[in-house]
């Protein structure tokens, strides 16, 4: 078979694996499929020297390998200043040092990296030395992009710092294989340990929770668990987050690029599908091992079309890796908190996170107990003025108090003063050719602002 025609068999793959999601829906509400979901909050929770053995059981893993260039921001996400100047990576650090002091335990950090962010983060990780956290890093594959119209690669050779634009990571799915390539697998097996603990960097809800760990190490469960995904409650704002379903007589993810178009709005509904995926996943080493062993990896793949500025029209083949969770045994799901999926993807996240809705502990971002709605507000910030982090910090000097806010759409040139106090719905909308400048001090409750607005000092 020709490498073209190869290319053009995987292309195809995803509408083969297409998961009728009429089907879904029905298995929905099958009651093997909700023995398949546990309740968080049935955990028991460990205590004293328990959790010392269970950390010494953990990996932590990182997936490190976006840059930071959709929030007009250069290098890797990790290093933007989420919060008190603090970075992502930083907050990560403090996290498991703090686990590690506290239980006189030695949890690692593992920071799988693309060829896009290896180089900062290895500057980057410098400054760590000294801290009681065992880091390591590694890097995965790299792909070379692929001509749309000719299915041939656009790279003209393997160098790749020399045309790194016609190259690219092929998505988070390739944890597995480079995670075992780097060596890593074997050494943490070696030293006794059972899980890896995986998430996106940028989800600052992702932190080490003992009592899943617990779950995990002491189960009971025939087969032994081997694949934990934290699902939490779908709001409207999660409509397109994977989810989980029964297929085959096996616990898999369901994305909406597997869902024919006449089924998405079945899909995005939420009394139809309750719970959507975190990506924060709890693995055994050791199924990695014999899944890559026997050859059994099994993930869709992932078509992402993209457009370069010159107008080529390239393809890249990818890969989720909570889309793995069929490949082994003894899968399942747990409907966590939301305070456990808390990502920073746009500056609207990058304002909740900052707020005065959380307070920083040892690395952590806990919710205030003055916020009397367990859920967020819904943000939505105009891309034109607020989609870089620079402006956006230019545009609110001071996060407004958003304690009691439901609501907040924000559009068009529009800069707020220190001070400011937003709460219930809040719509602000300055058209083309206006500005609106909230003076220092604004309490806004249920309103709608319009028009032009300027209140200068004096």
């Amino acid at each position: 078979m020709s490498w073209r025609d190869s290319k053009r068999r995987q292309l195809e793959r995803p509408k083969k694996r297409s998961i009728a999601n009429s089907r879904a829906s029905s298995i929905y509400s099958n009651g093997s499929y909700r023995r398949k979901i546990k309740d968080y909050n049935s955990l028991p929770a460990p205590e004293g020297a328990e959790v010392k053995a269970l950390l010494s059981k953990l990996v932590v893993v990182k997936l490190n390998g976006g840059l930071g260039t959709s929030m007009g921001c250069h290098g890797p996400k990790s290093v933007i200043a989420v919060r008190n100047g603090l970075t992502f990576l930083d907050l990560i650090v403090q996290q498991i040092e703090y686990l590690n002091k506290t239980y006189n335990a030695n949890v690692p950090l593992v920071l799988m990296n693309s060829f896009n962010t290896d180089d900062d983060t290895q500057r980057i990780i410098r400054k760590y030395k000294g801290i009681d956290v065992d880091i390591h890093t590694f890097n995965q594959s790299c792909y070379p992009r692929i001509n749309r119209d000719s299915l041939l690669p656009i790279a003209k050779h393997a160098d790749v710092p020399d045309d790194i634009e016609a190259w690219y990571p092929p998505g988070h799915g390739d944890f597995y294989e480079s995670f075992q390539n780097s060596g890593l697998l074997k050494k943490f097996i070696n030293e006794g340990r059972e899980y890896c603990f995986i998430s996106n960097i940028d989800n600052l809800g992702a932190i080490v929770d003992c009592k899943i760990l617990k779950l995990l190490l002491e189960q009971r469960e025939e087969p032994p668990l081997e694949f934990l995904m934290e699902v939490t409650d779908k709001t409207r704002a999660d409509v397109k987050g994977g989810t989980l379903i029964k297929y085959e007589d096996k616990l898999r993810l369901l994305e909406i690029a597997q869902v024919p178009n006449d089924h998405v709005d079945d899909f995005k509904s939420v009394k139809t599908f309750k719970f959507f995926n975190t990506n924060n996943l709890w693995i055994k080493l050791s199924a990695i091992k014999r899944v890559l062993e026997q050859n059994s990896l099994n993930m869709e793949i992932i078509v992402n079309n993209k457009t370069f500025s010159n107008g080529l029209n390239i393809i890249q083949l990818e890969t989720a890796v909570g889309a793995a969770m069929k490949s082994f045994g003894g899968s399942i799901g747990i409907n966590v908190p939301r305070s456990r999926f808390l990502p920073v993807k746009k500056t609207s996240d990058l304002m909740l996170v900052m707020s005065n809705l959380y307070t920083l502990r040892n690395g952590s971002l806990v919710m205030s107990p003055q916020r009397m709605f367990p859920t967020t507000p819904l943000i939505k910030l105009s891309d034109n003025h607020f989609a870089k982090v620079k402006e956006f910090l230019t545009r609110f000097p001071a996060i407004p108090d958003i304690l009691e806010l439901d609501h907040l759409t924000v559009s068009g040139d529009v800069t707020f003063g220190r001070g400011v106090t937003l709460k219930g719905t809040v719509i602000i909308i300055a058209n083309h050719g206006e500005r609106i400048d909230l003076p220092a001090g604004t309490i806004l409750e249920n309103k709608i602002v319009s028009g032009n607005l300027r209140i200068l000092n004096h």
